[in-house]
């Protein structure tokens, strides 16, 4: 496998390469996120790791970058921080996995092969379904190159449509992942929220329609000429 170790930190890098590189590795280092760039964009890699903060900026947003360039090798990030924020900003930008410091090597190693066996799979930062636009990890969402002004909730909503774009998605199963298991009130609050997208969305020819499905659910469908080549 071939590895690129993003991390500064001089003791756990050399102690990362020499353990990655017994295991049969064949792993390149960088220091900094200019280094890490320039390497992670002239050779393919079987998967990265990256250490979140480094001196001249931090590893989210070099993977948002790759990803928006079209790199899309597996990225395991190594970070000190354990707050759920934080690990969603890693997933928003791109990122496939990630540890906590300090972390037993055992695990590194079994999280790389995790990653590598679902091979490299397409994970764009920014989600696109027609003319419409969701950045999760800035919370944007735009429609016909203007903004659309969403609550949390429809926000929610709204990109767990265009995260399954053309499927027909249930009442239960928008309950269970945009609101959550305690929620004791009625499902047609989601008529509510889809009619109010639907105002926000607008019309257009590249603008996706959010269609109900009578008696399975709804689903947000592309238009037309999305889907031609």
């Amino acid at each position: 496998m071939k590895i690129l170790l993003l991390e500064d930190d001089v003791r756990l890098s050399g102690l990362l390469l020499r353990g990655l590189r017994r295991e049969g590795h064949a792993v390149d280092h960088a220091a900094s996120i200019e280094d890490g760039r320039w390497r992670a964009t002239e050779s393919p890699y079987d998967a990265m790791i990256f250490d979140v903060m480094l001196p001249d900026g931090d590893g989210y947003s070099l993977c948002r970058d790759l990803r928006s360039a079209g790199r899309w090798s597996p990225v395991l990030f190594l970070t000190a921080r354990d707050a759920v924020e934080d690990r969603v900003r890693g997933l928003d930008a791109g990122g496939d996995d990630y540890l906590v410091k300090p972390f037993a090597f055992t695990e590194l190693l079994a999280r790389l092969r995790a990653l590598t066996r679902r091979g490299t799979v397409e994970r764009p930062t920014v989600l696109q379904v027609g003319d419409l636009e969701i950045d999760p990890a800035a919370h944007r969402a735009r429609a016909g190159g203007r903004d659309l002004e969403l609550a949390s909730r429809q926000f929610t909503l709204l990109e767990f449509f265009a995260r399954n774009a053309g499927a027909v998605l249930s009442r239960s199963a928008i309950l269970d992942q945009v609101w959550d298991w305690a929620f004791e009130g009625s499902p047609r609050i989601i008529d509510v929220y889809v009619r109010s997208l639907r105002e926000a969305l607008g019309e257009g020819p590249r603008r996706p329609r959010l269609e109900t499905v009578r008696g399975a659910g709804y689903v947000l469908r592309a238009p037309p000429d999305a889907l031609r080549p």
